[in-house]
């Protein structure tokens, strides 16, 4: 059964936005994510892709591996070779890595912008609409009704 806490009694606001950070917080873990739903999935052209440096890539990509983001797989044996390839929890930052880019096109002054092209044919912008509604969904136009802790939870 679900707990229910009133929202000014908890300090430090508890945050489904910092727990997704806690292992996607920094540039080189979303470029990964980003190459591997581009369908690149071997360490040497992620690195070559992303920049990283392959220490820190070999590190995110442990990290991204234990929080069940990708997952490696083994493509030879002899010598063994992996590839990385993402779960279902990574498949769903894709519309999330798309509306960052959206966001990077507009507001970070790249030097070239890239143009996404939908099934449809008709060339991508990202909205994000309410299931139950379908009005836009601007972050100006929601609140939190409630925190929700699941009866796992101590508390």
């Amino acid at each position: 059964m679900a707990h229910f806490v009133a929202m000014e009694e908890i300090y430090p606001r508890p945050c489904s936005i910092a727990g997704a950070l806690t292992f996607l917080g920094e540039k080189w873990s979303f470029l990964v994510v980003r190459e591997l739903a581009l369908g690149v999935h071997r360490f040497d052209k992620i690195a070559r892709n992303t920049g990283a440096p392959r220490d820190i890539l070999t590190t995110r990509l442990r990290r991204l591996e234990a929080a069940g983001v990708l997952e490696k797989r083994q493509y030879q044996e002899r010598p063994p070779r992996f590839e990385y390839v993402l779960t279902e929890a990574g498949d769903e930052l894709r519309p999330i890595l798309l509306s960052l880019a959206q966001w990077g096109d507009k507001w970070a002054g790249p030097d070239r912008v890239t143009i996404w092209e939908h099934d449809c044919g008709a060339e991508l912008e990202v909205e994000h609409t309410c299931a139950a509604c379908g009005g836009a969904v601007t972050g100006r136009n929601v609140r939190v009704k409630r925190y929700v802790y699941p009866a796992t939870v101590p508390g």
